[in-house]
This record gives C-alpha cells, structure tokens and sequence, in this order.
C-alpha cells in the first residue's frame, strides 16, 4: 500500500479552557473509508474543522501527500482536493437536481454580454455523473426536494466526486436516515472508495460504519480510543468500545436482574 493521501498526526485543538481534541492520529488512504466514531461532544466536529480548513490545530500537524500542510479556509482545502459534505448537504430543495449539481459552478456558453448558463451541458453532465456513481434518479429536472434522504446525499456525494474531491469528508450522512436509506448512501460511500476516493465517514453508528470502513478511529471527549485496521477489530470489539465497554459491565452489575 501507498502511504496515506491524509494522516492526521497527534493533533490537538483547544477552545479556551475546553479540550475539544488532544493527541488525535489517523489515516486516510487513496480508495478506502476512514471511519471516525463518537457520541455527542467526543470531538467529531471538531475534528472536520481541522481538515476541512475551518480550523488549524494548536499541536501536532496535517500531512497532504506526505507534506506538511496548513488550509487557511474551507476554500483552500477544496481547492486542495478535500471536500466536505456536511449534514445540511447545501442543496435547495426548489431548485432542480441538475440545478443543485451545479450551484456556484455554473458552466457557462457564448462570450463577453452574451455569456449565458449552459443548460444542456448541465442537464447531460449531471445525468453522465450520476449514472457513473450508479445513482439511478428518476428526472433530473426534478426539485431536489422531492428526493428522499439517501437519494439527496447522493446526489451531494456525485457533485464533490466531479469537482475533484481526492479526499472526501461526510459529516453523519446517514443520522437522519430510516434502515433502508442509510443503505443507500453506504452503497455509494462504496461506490466513491471504488473511483479511489479517499473517504472520511464521520458516525456515531458503528453499524453503519463497520461494513463499509477500512479503518476506525473512535473519540471519546476528544481523546482517541483506538485507531484501528479492519483485521484488528471486529463488528462486535468496535460496537462495544463505542457502547462505553467497561462502564456498561458496572452498570449491569448494579442494576438488579429482570423480574
């Protein structure tokens, strides 16, 4: 294997008096899913900032390429290659999906005054990306809204791939979702690992996370509890670390038996 494409080494951010990470490493290679698991105010959020370029670390350092790197803004790391998309996917529900593909990188036709949105490429281009990602939408020209949750992260997932993401960051994509949706999106988190994307899942659902990741890392209250190869851990290890292991062992012990 090639070295990681990103590798997070030891970092640390800190708000104040607040340790929101301390000490964090990681990897994310070209063609594989790095999974980053946590509950709430394990340090998840902040970990996305310091990658996507919304933060820089107080300690330790980011390696792109194997060279040290430090994103000034989400806009430099996009330029970078590293797309992030979040939970809230950025989309208009109103607009069309081809319309959405494109928001705030229309393509363009004719010159000078007679510069105008290039409809047609758009339209034929959306429906060449998504057929490529194995994304089956019924009509482009469709209000994204009326699309269901998985169909919409999707369509979100195809729009970083063709606009260059080399590494790819999605914020809980599958929080939100019903068993059947969130299957959908794990399919093409799939899928983007197979055009030699490199995926960070970020999740607090190791059910979701396992049968898709090549790597997990788990946060607790910012402080990593592992970073581990998919031969080093199993479904039921990875479900039990995130579950509290240990503090669930003294919790049964105290709780009385059922009647």
């Amino acid at each position: 294997m090639t070295g990681p494409l990103l590798a997070v080494r030891d970092v640390g951010k800190t708000y104040g008096s607040i340790v929101a990470l301390h000490g964090v490493s990681t990897e994310v290679h070209a063609g594989s899913v790095t999974c980053v698991l946590g509950d709430n105010g394990a340090g998840k959020s902040t970990f996305i900032k310091l990658l996507s370029g919304v933060h820089q670390p107080d300690s330790g350092r980011l390696l792109y390429d194997g060279e040290p790197v430090a994103f000034a803004s989400p806009r430099d790391a996009l330029d970078r290659g590293i797309a992030t998309v979040h939970q809230d996917l950025s989309l208009i529900p109103l607009m069309s999906v081809w319309r959405n593909f494109f928001l705030g990188a229309e393509p363009t036709t004719g010159w000078g005054p007679f510069r105008r949105f290039d409809v047609g490429f758009a339209k034929r281009t959306t429906r060449a990306e998504l057929r490529a990602m194995g994304i089956d939408i019924r009509d482009p020209d469709q209000p994204v809204g009326q699309l269901s949750g998985g169909e919409r992260q999707s369509v979100a997932i195809a729009r970083a791939v063709y606009f260059g993401a080399r590494v790819l960051i999605l914020d809980e994509p599958t929080s939100a979702l019903g068993v059947k949706q969130a299957g959908v999106v794990l399919r093409y988190i799939a899928r983007a690992r197979e055009r030699g994307l490199a995926v960070v899942f970020i999740t607090h659902n190791p059910h979701h996370a396992y049968p898709v990741g090549d790597r997990f890392l788990l946060l607790n209250r910012g402080r990593s509890m592992g970073d581990f190869g998919r031969a080093d851990i199993t479904r039921e290890d990875l479900t039990r670390l995130m579950a509290g292991g240990a503090e669930l062992d003294q919790l049964a012990a105290e709780l009385p038996s059922g009647a």
